[in-house]
């Protein structure tokens, strides 16, 4: 037990260890959601306020929990390309061959992707004050919490493709296919209330949904914008999570 344990740290570790020395990939990572937080935020704001639609404040503080949730999707997401970077490159057969489990393989990269991910997403959380948002300490720590959840939910959901993509060419291709519409079809940039029947039903098979429904519950505090109850938020959240783990360990027990 406790060599596994051990193993599961130092691929945590690693993961960890390359972020941090990634100066470009730190820097560029918070580009998108600064980018769609005060440029396309403020820009759709103000039409808000000229076409009558509203406050464009109330808009920006609606749309600033679907901005962590886009950096935490992201993040976790392309972390499981590690996987098969490390395949491409020769690394993960010499890691296949030490002497743990591939279960712990699979946790390691899973809390490694899911720490880098909650670490970003904290960073744009501190971006509240400038849009007024008033958040507490209970508020932010409940928020990571989310935060982490949604993240480990999403990149279980990467391992798993990266267990069954062999090039980096494809899992490029598939995960550009597969977070835009998991990103726009959340809730993140308008309300799922009164979309479309077909929309609807999308966005109820969508994780990403129940975890920004619960970063905006728990940020703002409006029933008015809650689509799910918060305890449904978590339960779907957490299932996914050890579904998508048990099928992500299975897959990445047959790697080669």
């Amino acid at each position: 037990m406790k060599k596994e344990l051990i193993g599961v740290y130092i691929i945590w570790l690693r993961d960890i260890k390359r972020y941090f020395r990634d100066k470009p990939r730190i820097i560029g990572s918070f580009a998108q959601p600064i980018l769609f937080l005060f440029v396309l935020g403020t820009g759709l704001a103000s039409s808000f306020s000229v076409f009558g639609g509203g406050s464009g404040r109330d808009f920006l503080n609606f749309m600033f929990p679907g901005i962590v949730g886009m950096t935490v999707l992201f993040t976790s997401f392309f972390s499981a390309m590690s996987i098969v970077w490390d395949r491409e490159f020769g690394f993960l057969r010499e890691v296949l061959v030490t002497p743990i489990s591939r279960t712990s393989i699979v946790a390691g990269k899973l809390l490694g992707g899911s720490t880098i991910a909650m670490i970003q997403g904290t960073i744009i959380l501190l971006f509240s004050p400038l849009l007024k948002i008033p958040i507490t300490f209970v508020i932010f720590f409940k928020v990571i919490g989310i935060m982490f959840l949604v993240a480990m939910t999403i990149a279980t959901l990467g391992i798993v493709l990266a267990s069954v993509i062999k090039s980096m060419q494809a899992f490029q291709v598939i995960t550009n296919f597969l977070l835009m519409p998991m990103f726009f079809l959340s809730g993140a940039l308008f309300p799922l209330n009164n979309t479309v029947k077909w929309m609807n039903v999308v966005s109820k098979i969508n994780p990403l949904s129940y975890g920004i429904d619960a970063m905006r519950t728990v940020i703002l505090n409006n029933p008015a914008l809650q689509l799910y109850p918060l305890w449904l938020d978590i339960v779907v959240l957490a299932s996914v999570t050890v579904v998508m783990s048990l099928l992500g360990a299975f897959l990445f027990s047959r790697q080669d």
